[in-house]
């Protein structure tokens, strides 16, 4: 493999796992081993990147400072609460302000053409922002789906709307770990955006 091969290759494990990691994050309260896993981030200090490796610095210190007991409790303020949640994770109620809207018909069919099929115990609908993180970390990981096709599932599913939600989980009240995940949410929106082609 030539050097340039391998710099692509590690990239995408990069990006993969910080899908993963993103959707571990939001798709549940955190536990001891995520905790563990964010205080041992080493942050890339790339110039090009520098905004990215201070969202990375911001989260492995939230990491540090975190305990899973309040941490069940802030998820449970944010995203689930007596009704509804302060920030709702989910795709069709930022692109139309309705759940189960949409936005959603329209994933399910994308995700049937991809191959995908919801799991039974599975009770969130798929354009919750964990799902979709963690269907982007599996497309970058599958060698059956090219970065054409995560250019479309992510301008379809995730760009229009993904930066606002990680803007809002800052903004939140209740947010205090979660305002480090959102930060870094909204920088790896960013790079995605620039690394699939979407800005110029």
């Amino acid at each position: 493999m030539t050097e340039t091969k391998a710099a692509v290759a590690e990239g995408e494990v990069v990006r993969a796992n910080a899908y993963s990691l993103l959707g571990a994050l939001l798709g549940r309260p955190p536990t001891e081993e995520i905790l563990g896993l964010l205080r041992q981030i080493e942050p890339d200090s790339g110039t090009d990147r520098r905004d990215m490796a201070s969202a990375w610095a911001c989260l492995k210190l939230a990491g540090e400072r975190a305990k899973v007991g309040p941490l069940n409790d802030e998820y449970h303020d944010l995203f689930i609460g007596i009704g509804r949640g302060e920030v709702v994770p989910y795709g069709s109620w930022y692109m139309t302000g309705f759940l189960m809207d949409r936005p959603l018909a329209v994933l399910r069919g994308d995700l049937a053409e991809l191959g995908f099929e919801r799991q039974d115990d599975v009770k969130e609908p798929e354009d919750h922002v964990a799902a979709l993180c963690e269907i982007m970390a599996m497309l970058i990981s599958s060698e059956e789906h090219d970065i054409a096709v995560q250019r479309r599932f992510f301008q379809a599913h995730i760009e229009p709307w993904g930066k606002n939600f990680f803007q809002d989980l800052q903004n939140a009240k209740t947010a205090r770990f979660y305002k480090a995940v959102g930060q870094f949410g909204e920088q790896f929106i960013d790079f995605e955006q620039k690394y699939l082609g979407l800005l110029v």
